[in-house]
């Protein structure tokens, strides 16, 4: 199921990092009290009540800025509007109604979308409320008082941003086909392989980078099998923020990787792997999707009996954290390998959905326990006592152990490793949640 989606805007300095990371629950955007400190959107999960949504923060808008960075960070607060499904128009008591409060509030009506006005820094309601009243002239409705930095005023808030999520976000759910996202810095040919995939020139194809400014689901049929592959726009290379601020596409990225089973991560093979390629994976590594890493143009490279070798073992190393994702070398150009994408996407969708027997888990558990007896502290052993899965996209596993602290990271890797050695898992992420058992209650 996709969450939805709420954009935090607003023009420079009014807080909007602030209470991007309160709401959030933790420091992920950069907070300073210089203007246009955020300059590229930040996304992060977030709940209220029973409610999860992926909220995004953005640069300030400024609507009549000939600053080359100013306008650009109204491009990006633009392209995450265009995504939200909530906008959380973000204003500042101190200051008062502006003028450019008027042309941004403007500017989100004409998006047609939910918009809750929050009125920031009023760190007392006592003495600030008559401030407040004034952004009624903004003729948004009620404008809901905040400090994001003393944490006041949210659930108000946050109760009128739920009210306007789309009451079918679960639908899609009822659309069985498999979902495929193409994601990838910008020209690394995401386009041109759903081209050659569907057999016409359905998505723009052009060598300036970025051309794909939308997120397009396209219809493939394969072996009398539909697929639903979503066209991302690309991701720009560090190196290449000077002039325009990076990332102006990781919300369609997020959102895209949110709707999908399987994550196609394209790589240029003339380029070679980059961190920036490693961002990508993280995001959907991070959302528990299936992972296919396609090595694209590999017609374009002059290849002896190591190049396939150098190539894997460069992308293993800067992707270790997906060991589990199958790498493909591929040409949308040619068409070199592309049936295989989905002989490897169905093989990832039937690992993101295997159930493996209680019992069975347990005895691989065991076994493991006993080749590399588990870490101790101070005297004390840590013992596991049971495991059961619990979940499935991705696989998700409770282990019940004495102490929650003894279960380090590494031996949590080596159990996940064992599985894998069984079970197979291949494509997809597993997920291990510890918990504490007395040892003298019985198993639950």
């Amino acid at each position: 199921m996709s969450k939805p989606i709420v954009a935090i805007v607003g023009r420079p300095n009014v807080g909007k990092s602030t209470l991007f990371n309160a709401i959030a629950g933790e420091q992920i955007s950069i907070v300073q009290d210089n203007p246009g400190v955020t300059r590229d959107r930040i996304y992060a999960d977030a709940t209220w009540l029973t409610h999860a949504f992926t909220m995004v923060d953005t640069g300030g808008i400024e609507p009549d800025t000939k600053d080359a960075m100013l306008r650009h960070m109204r491009e990006q607060a633009e392209i995450a509007i265009a995504a939200a499904d909530v906008i959380v128009f973000v204003t500042d008591v101190r200051e008062g109604l502006v003028d450019s409060d008027n042309k941004v509030a403007d500017m989100l009506r004409r998006s047609g979308k939910p918009i809750v006005l929050c009125v920031n820094k009023v760190d007392s309601f006592s003495k600030l409320m008559s401030d407040v009243y004034e952004f009624y002239n903004l003729g948004l409705g009620d404008p809901f008082p905040v400090s994001a930095a003393s944490r006041l005023g949210f659930g108000e808030l946050l109760d009128e941003v739920v009210k306007h999520f789309p009451n079918n976000a679960g639908e899609e759910q009822e659309d069985t086909r498999p979902k495929i996202a193409i994601v990838g810095k910008p020209n690394v040919g995401k386009s041109s392989i759903v081209n050659k995939l569907i057999g016409e020139n359905r998505v723009i194809v052009s060598d300036i980078a970025g051309t794909t400014r939308d997120a397009i689901d396209t219809t493939v049929t394969y072996n009398h099998k539909e697929y639903v592959f979503i066209d991302t726009a690309g991701l720009r290379r560090k190196a290449k923020i000077t002039e325009e601020i990076e990332r102006y596409s990781v919300i369609r990225t997020v959102a895209a990787v949110e709707r999908c089973d399987v994550a196609v991560v394209v790589i240029d093979a003339q380029e070679g792997v980059t961190e920036q390629d490693a961002k990508i994976a993280g995001i959907a590594h991070e959302r528990g999707k299936g992972i296919i890493i396609a090595v694209n143009k590999w017609d374009a490279i002059e290849k002896d009996d190591k190049t396939i070798y150098e190539h894997r073992d460069r992308i293993r190393e800067i992707l270790s954290f997906i060991p589990y994702a199958d790498i493909v070398f591929v040409s949308a150009l040619t068409g070199q390998r592309l049936p295989k994408l989905f002989d490897e996407i169905e093989k990832v969708i039937e690992n993101q959905n295997k159930r493996v027997g209680t019992g069975v888990l347990n005895e691989i558990m065991m076994e493991a326990t006993v080749l590399q007896q588990p870490p101790s502290d101070k005297g004390r052993r840590l013992k596991l006592f049971y495991v059961t899965q619990v979940a499935v996209k991705p696989p998700t596993f409770v282990i019940f152990v004495n102490n929650k602290e003894l279960m380090h990271f590494s031996y949590t890797r080596y159990i996940e490793n064992k599985f894998r050695e069984a079970f197979g898992f291949e494509g997809t992420s597993l997920k291990f949640i510890i918990r504490e058992r007395n040892e003298d209650k019985d198993k639950n």
